[in-house]
């Protein structure tokens, strides 16, 4: 062909470049601009019988024929190019198109060209036809049959409205939403003799949990699409079932639901629901012996006195600190755990505290060498003696924390205060020794100090008055080995603690203090400021000291 002839042929052709026309016909699409030309005046979405057993495949595709996320949709869609001709500019495929895109038409007409997404935000109306089984493998290939040919058709219509605004229409088969709902049988039943019957949901929580849950109705195995789905979503769906009353989903997601772990939030979830719905079923006893306990106060009670026994007695070091975390994260207030909590008996901690302190008061006996000879051979001797003792104080300031966060310490200041055998063994004790004793009372001076522990004035006094000389010998041996001890916070609350007392008393312990601290310099705590408040209120009168206060 010579090159006149070639640019007359070439001149029929239409250009895409610079025009928004309607796009020419061509090999690559010869059904687009067809489609094209109709305006799309098809815009309802209808979902056919398909090859597939599960609905799940459907779903809502945004991206382009022949893209990758389209091939991995399941959807068909309409224009698509033929998948064995891929062109380049200028040249033409020597494939014939027609035979191929008729069959593809062909097939195409029994794919859906869209699905019903979970999100109804992006339109406010959907719907789509369930498909159909039947033994024909044929008759699924032909969309006229399902309408009219065997008479079997999508005879119900469910509207379902969430509480949201958005609309949901689910062009379903009588026979198969009857059989498996006893909710909508009945609906349907009152129905008869209609062509279609209309049934509407009003103020659905979910429409995309309510439309999986009649997708279920279409799967032999169940229990399969929930594994896909996941524990949160099952519940959800065990409670639209539970409504409309299908049996074989409410069975089939307590089963799931009764062999896999749950979180947290899928336990109150599900606590939740069984307080709402009644289940029958062995299954159901299961679920219920996991979420509610049958045991007693009292079995709850001496499970946690023998909880905190096992701890003070553990030997292993690495395990009992592990296990001090975990049961004071179990029985504070501030824990997780503390909804329906009971309440722990105090008697039984102190019984475990007063324990504690004996053993103590045994091994400061041993230290200041008051054990008799016979007695020292039954002790534990594979352990240093420090180490021992360390071991006792450190089960007595946890025990003490635990009883700060439920407000129960008030009965051991009291306690404290008394241990006359202890004072008198701490005279004796080495400084390595003895300023274990000293962590014990920092811990109250720190909860007086700071409001978290309310006595009354007898019991801080007869506190101060026992212990507060012992702190001021110690308190360079708990600076070097703290052990956890916030130093300057112990400096702050015991300041405050002794502005908590009469100013007699006050002027007694002050001057006690300030006579250490001009000998042993930071070797004592440093309660200057404390000292500057009493100084001003003793001999300061009237306004003078609001002014200074005030400041």
């Amino acid at each position: 062909m010579d090159y006149p002839t070639r640019r007359r042929h070439g001149s029929r052709r239409r250009s895409w470049c610079c025009t928004f026309n309607v796009p020419p016909s061509s090999p690559e699409n010869p059904y687009l601009s067809q489609q094209y030309r109709n305006n799309n005046r098809n815009c309802k979405t209808k979902l056919g019988p398909q090859k597939s057993d599960s609905l799940s495949k459907f779903t809502t595709s945004n991206s382009v024929p022949n893209s990758p996320q389209s091939s991995k949709s399941g959807l068909t869609l309409v224009g698509r190019i033929d998948p064995r001709r891929i062109l380049s500019p200028g040249r033409v495929s020597p494939i014939d198109h027609t035979d191929s895109f008729e069959e593809y038409h062909h097939s195409s007409r029994a794919t859906p060209s869209a699905a019903v997404a979970d999100s109804i935000a992006r339109s406010r109306s959907r719907s789509f036809r369930a498909k159909i089984e039947s033994s024909d493998t044929n008759w699924g290939l032909d969309p006229s049959r399902v309408e009219g040919g065997r008479g079997v058709a999508y005879d119900v219509r469910l509207n379902l409205k969430g509480k949201n605004g958005g609309v949901l229409a689910l062009e379903l088969n009588s026979g198969v939403l009857g059989s498996n709902s006893e909710v909508f049988a009945g609906l349907i039943a009152g129905s008869l003799g209609k062509k279609m019957c209309r049934i509407e949901v009003p103020e659905v929580e979910n429409l995309g949990v309510f439309r999986e849950t009649i997708e279920l109705m279409f799967e032999e195995d169940i229990t399969k699409r929930l594994v896909k789905i996941g524990v949160y979503r099952a519940i959800d769906i065990l409670e639209v079932s539970a409504s409309i009353k299908f049996s074989r989903g409410v069975l089939s997601c307590l089963k799931y639901l009764e062999a896999v772990p749950w979180t947290e939030e899928e336990e109150e979830k599900l606590r939740s629901l069984f307080t709402r719905f009644k289940f029958d079923d062995a299954t159901n006893r299961d679920i219920l012996a996991r979420l509610y306990s049958q045991q007693s106060t009292d079995t709850h009670q001496n499970l946690a006195r023998h909880l905190v026994s096992s701890i003070t007695t553990c030997s292993d070091t690495n395990a009992r600190n592990e296990l001090k975390s975990l049961v004071k994260g179990l029985l504070c207030k501030s824990s997780v755990y503390e909804k329906e909590q009971p309440d722990v008996n105090k008697e039984d901690f102190y019984a475990v505290c007063q324990s504690c302190v004996s053993v103590l008061v045994n091994l400061f006996e041993e230290a200041s060498d008051a054990i008799p000879h016979e007695r020292m051979a039954k002790k534990e001797m594979g352990k240093p003696l420090i180490e021992r003792i360390s071991r006792q104080v450190d089960n007595i300031n946890w025990l003490l924390e635990i009883l700060l966060d439920r407000q129960m310490a008030e009965e051991f200041v009291d306690q404290w205060a008394h241990q006359e055998n202890l004072l008198k063994m701490h005279e004796r004790a080495s400084p390595m020794v003895r300023y274990e004793l000293s962590r014990v009372s920092a811990i109250l001076f720190i909860a007086m100090g700071t409001r978290k522990l309310h006595c009354r004035s007898e019991a801080r006094s007869a506190l101060l008055q026992a212990w507060f000389g012992p702190m001021l010998l110690d308190f360079g041996w708990l600076q070097r080995c703290r052990k956890g001890l916030d130093v300057k916070a112990l400096e702050e609350a015991l300041g405050q603690t002794l502005l908590t007392l009469p100013l007699k008393q006050q002027y007694v312990l002050f001057m006690e203090w300030f006579q250490c601290f001009s000998k042993h310099g930071t070797e004592c705590p440093n309660l200057g400021k404390a000292f500057q408040i009493w100084w001003r209120r003793s001999f300061l009168r009237g306004s003078e000291t609001y002014a200074i206060e005030s400041r």
